[in-house]
């Protein structure tokens, strides 16, 4: 499993996308569709029509990666199908990629201490 550095932007695709798609028809979605760079080290989520099923797109700075990942027995939680993205934090995205219900992770703002002034 390839996990996201935690100053890198993720994003779910809220628009379910045809699971034959490959590399370069997903980054075209991301480039055409959703108007972000794919190449940008940014992490894309995408669902398929079964809500068993999400790819992963990443640009790693020497190529493109794609993952698939299809659950048993079970679905992903997904937010409602709509267009455009919605941003994940990295704990949200951990919960959704285990199949967790990721609404549930409360991101923790933690304040800068004093002493680093």
């Amino acid at each position: 499993m390839i996990v996201p550095a935690q100053h890198l932007r993720i994003v779910v695709a809220t628009r379910p996308v045809d699971f034959r798609c490959g590399h370069d028809a997903l980054a075209g979605i991301v480039q055409n569709e959703l108007g972000l760079d794919p190449h940008s080290g940014l992490v894309v989520i995408f669902r398929s029509k079964r809500s068993d099923r999400a790819k992963i797109l990443v640009w790693d700075g020497t190529g493109l990666v794609l993952v698939y990942k299809r659950l048993e027995g079970t679905n992903f939680v997904w937010p409602g199908i709509s267009d455009g993205v919605m941003r994940l934090s990295r704990a949200q995205f951990e919960a959704l990629f285990e199949g967790l219900d990721w609404r549930r992770v409360v991101p923790l703002r933690v304040r800068r201490p004093r002493a680093a002034d």
